[in-house]
């Protein structure tokens, strides 16, 4: 009768392919989880969301402060008043501030209201595109780098 194979201090060796056993670490502990792109991506999206926001704000306030800051459009199917467009526009951008330094202090819930924040401003961006074209795609693509970085980053949890 063959037994399983069994190591010089007579623990049991998986089979090649099979599942870890449980409570031995190896399932937990997934080295290169998080690279240094993924890292430095979390942090870099979290200045992002704090430097949008100010912009935001800033963006927000010449809106509403003088109406003819941007050029009207007639025939623009998204039309908005621009003082109501900048109250829209400063309510993100203060959001975006609070979140972006709670995902730099490591919240959880940050990462996930900043993923969301980060999409309602892609969608926001793309309705403002006919008023700053060049602004709005910048912005766009800052939106899609830090929904990206705050998916895919996932917090080392520790161990007991």
């Amino acid at each position: 009768m063959s037994e399983p194979s069994s190591s010089a201090g007579g623990r049991d060796r998986p089979e090649p392919g099979a599942a870890p056993a449980p409570g031995t670490g190896s399932a937990t502990a997934r080295p290169g989880r998080n690279s240094a792109w993924v890292t430095g991506g979390v942090t870099f999206a979290g200045v992002l969301m704090v430097v949008d926001g100010v912009l935001f704000v800033l963006q927000g306030i010449a809106a509403i402060a003088r109406d003819k800051v941007y050029v009207r459009l007639d025939n623009y199917i998204y039309r908005i008043n621009l003082t109501g467009w900048g109250w829209i526009i400063l309510v993100l951008g203060v959001l975006a501030v609070v979140v972006g330094c709670g995902v730099l202090a490591g919240a959880t819930w940050a990462r996930v209201v900043g993923i969301l924040l980060a999409s309602v401003s892609l969608v926001a961006q793309f309705v403002f595109l006919p008023y700053a074209p060049v602004w709005s795609l910048f912005m766009m693509a800052l939106d899609v780098f830090v929904i990206w970085a705050l998916a895919v980053y996932h917090p080392q949890r520790p161990r007991p």
